[in-house]
């Protein structure tokens, strides 16, 4: 069986796009929630919830971190809606080694 143009074309463009995935992974930039005993409440929340855990974190976030006072975001950081839901946990994950067995 001889391989077409057509198909060398396909399989090279199969091989460009695996190589993007690869070329964009790698370790997250973004910073951890940090473990302490600001953010322990939520590492609870996480631990015993899952994923609605998290989200229902996501409601405690503002009052710690926000554009007015307290935490100020990086200048590089998104924009968080003033009264909008925040999604922190969207980029921001949990240290699973912190989470009980």
């Amino acid at each position: 069986m001889k391989i077409s143009r057509n198909d060398w074309i396909f399989i090279a463009l199969i091989v460009a796009v695996i190589a993007i995935f690869v070329a964009i992974s790698g370790k997250e930039k973004t910073r951890k929630v940090p473990f302490n005993d600001n953010h322990r409440i939520f590492y609870d929340m996480a631990a015993r919830d899952g994923l609605k855990g998290q989200k229902g974190a996501d409601r405690g976030c503002p009052k710690c971190h926000n554009e007015n006072e307290g935490i100020h975001f990086p200048a590089n950081h998104p924009v968080k809606p003033a009264a909008g839901p925040m999604s922190c946990h969207l980029c921001h994950k949990y240290d699973k080694s912190r989470f009980p067995e």
